[in-house]
């Protein structure tokens, strides 16, 4: 597998970042991360990961295997959002209580249609 340096850039672009903010997002150097955008350098398997992850797509999308660069998983991390991973530990306990809400968030986006 070969990393696509331009689908980082196209997704940077998107997201708003520019080169400097996007390594200080990923913790790398600037120089680090702009030997990945030009190519000079090829990311590791477990980098290419961390920048999907951080950049909200894919390593598939990013090595090329796919051109849809939605994410199919959502990591919910307890340091950063502690409200928000107590809430979907919650539901993952008590299947009833998911399926209340879901059913209240369904009505809610009809609503809002």
């Amino acid at each position: 597998m070969k990393f696509k340096a331009e689908r980082m850039i196209k997704i940077r672009e998107q997201l708003g970042m520019n080169k400097a903010e996007a390594a200080r997002k990923l913790n790398m150097s600037a120089m680090g991360y702009g030997r990945y955008e030009n190519g000079q350098r090829e990311p590791s398997f477990q980098t290419v990961c961390f920048i999907a992850s951080t950049f909200n797509t894919t390593s598939d999308y990013l090595y090329g295997l796919t051109d849809d660069p939605s994410p199919n998983v959502i990591t919910i991390s307890s340091s950063e959002d502690p409200e928000l991973f107590s809430f979907v530990n919650s539901l993952q306990k008590d299947k009833s209580l998911e399926k209340r809400l879901l059913e209240c968030f369904n009505k809610l986006t009809q609503q809002n249609k």
